[in-house]
């Protein structure tokens, strides 16, 4: 029972990155006619109600405490969101793929800097093929160089490996569902903040509505339930390891269905990207760095 359970898991986790991966080149391409923050507001509000309706008694077994970490988590998760879905209207959704992809590498260094953990010889290869992978995502017809979506992109990797490391110290089994539903309305809360600035324009017309409430829905709400569910039944690192495949699908679907071109920078770059990740992620199965890349396995994933 318990190895069914485990494949189960592994299989719900695969689908989940696989929704997950879809959301890039669907952004990208909403956005060519749909403000950034608006986006959000919508999709974040409609993710905040459903995961209410659905889990709104699970907020009951929240103290005050709680409350403060979940709104915390959820505040820097919107802003990871916020600096991701500009980054990508400004930079290729396989591009946005990987470059976001590159928290698993980020988490220790920064758990080093802030929590004073040990950076492994493994972590320091990874870094290096993660400087060489964006080096050659960056390679353009005028030499190399970083854009605004590159660096923005860059930016909310950072900022998910804060909240990775923050989930990880916040959250417990029992507490997941309820934390999940808090950080939501907290992500909801602060896109309609930001996008009220200006006024928040909805959606025109079937396709664009279809688009964000697939997002909301699947890429949202339901991903965030299923993957609570499969890190429940895997180990952390094992989930880590699955999660990586996230911006494999961003560059698949960019290519099959966002008409994106299959370069030798996507091919490279995203290569020693993925290579890293892995790197990392193995480390840490084996118990090399146990804090950082195997934190509890409720810790949530960051979809685009």
């Amino acid at each position: 029972m318990a190895a069914s359970r485990t494949r189960l898991a592994t299989l719900v986790l695969v689908g989940v990155t696989a929704v997950w991966g879809s959301t890039f080149y669907l952004i990208h391409d909403l956005l060519d006619s749909m403000d950034p923050l608006d986006f959000l507001a919508v999709r974040f509000t409609i993710a905040a109600v459903l995961l209410l309706a659905v889990f709104g008694r699970s907020l009951r077994a929240l103290d005050r405490r709680g409350w403060v970490a979940g709104l915390l988590l959820g505040l820097v998760y919107a802003a990871a969101q916020i600096l991701q879905t500009v980054g990508l209207a400004h930079t290729s959704a396989s591009r946005s793929g990987f470059i976001t992809g590159l928290y698993v590498v980020l988490t220790p260094f920064l758990g080093a800097l802030l929590l004073r953990d040990e950076v492994t010889r493994e972590t320091w290869v990874a870094a290096l093929l993660s400087v060489g992978g964006l080096t050659a995502l960056s390679l353009g017809g005028d030499g190399v160089g970083l854009g605004t979506g590159e660096l923005l992109t860059l930016g909310c990797a950072v900022v998910y490996a804060l909240h990775i490391l923050g989930v990880g110290r916040a959250t417990s089994a029992a507490l997941a569902t309820a934390l999940s539903t808090v950080q939501m309305l907290a992500i909801a809360a602060t896109s309609v903040v930001a996008a009220s600035v200006d006024g928040i324009r909805l959606p025109l017309g079937g396709g664009q509505w279809w688009a964000v409430v697939y997002m909301a829905v699947f890429a949202g709400a339901v991903a965030l339930w299923a993957q609570t569910w499969g890190q429940a039944h895997l180990s952390a690192a094992r989930a880590a390891i699955v999660m990586t495949l996230e911006p494999v699908f961003a560059a698949v679907f960019a290519v099959l269905l966002g008409g994106e071109q299959v370069g030798w920078r996507m091919v490279v770059g995203g290569g020693l990207i993925m290579t890293a990740m892995y790197v990392v992620e193995l480390a840490g199965r084996r118990g090399d760095i146990p804090a950082l890349v195997d934190p509890p396995a409720e810790a949530l994933h960051h979809e685009p």
